[in-house]
């Protein structure tokens, strides 16, 4: 049987001794990735206290939500956004969509959002390794593109940016990824920019050295 207390007390206390100051931009925000956790399992993880719970894909999200509509999670869309599930997305109010790989994917969700009267929070996802499998825009246009969703788009409310590591064996390559993310999230702090979501079970210390204040765990949480 899993232990889920212990699990997330272990990387509490990993993201404690990894974090690099104490100001209010690296207090380390934990979103479960709960793509492969039924809903008792999220149940389970609920009970000892974490409310941040983060889907890849609409029909699941959609699915969890109804099923868990009697607690009060914090639901963050976290997987790739297909332009024909916008509609549904932004139906389901999710708390954050960390996803948003361009300024035409930002387009068409304010455009949907506009007809529902709605404002969505939204990271820009950036794809600082360079992997052509990954979304994103690169890092040498996301502060220009950054500020133009910003400046242009009336029912986006852009809270920072994402981005996922190298997927690689080096960890040198994984830090320098996380560098060019977190360089580019310090020079948008002063438009607004409150959150730098990187991290993911393999790789989450790391990110957090880098300036990381979102994690989004999934396997270290369920095994």
């Amino acid at each position: 049987m899993i232990n889920y207390e212990k699990n997330l007390d272990l990387v509490l206390e990993k993201i404690e001794a990894a974090r690099v100051s104490t100001d209010e931009y690296n207090i380390v925000k934990v979103v479960v990735a709960s793509k492969y956790a039924s809903d008792q399992q999220i149940r389970s993880i609920y009970q000892i206290g974490q409310r941040a719970f983060g889907e890849n894909r609409v029909q699941d999200y959609e699915k969890k939500a109804k099923i868990l509509e009697d607690i009060p999670l914090e639901w963050h869309f976290i997987g790739r956004i297909q332009s024909n599930k916008i509609n549904k997305l932004i139906d389901l109010n999710p708390s954050l969509i960390q996803s948003c790989d361009s300024f035409q994917t930002a387009l068409e969700i304010d455009k949907r959002a506009k007809l529902k009267n709605k404002t969505i929070n939204v990271l820009l996802q950036i794809n600082s390794a360079k992997n052509p499998s990954q979304a994103g825009v690169m890092a040498s246009s996301a502060y220009e593109e950054y500020l133009k969703i910003k400046e242009e788009l009336t029912n986006i409310n852009l809270k920072g940016v994402m981005s996922i590591g190298a997927n690689s064996d080096d960890n040198i390559q994984i830090i320098k990824s996380f560098d060019t993310t977190y360089k580019i999230f310090e020079k948008l702090k002063p438009y607004g920019a409150k959150y730098c979501s990187m991290g993911m079970s393999s790789d989450f210390e790391q990110a957090i050295k880098c300036g990381s204040n979102m994690v989004r765990l999934g396997n270290i949480l369920f095994k």
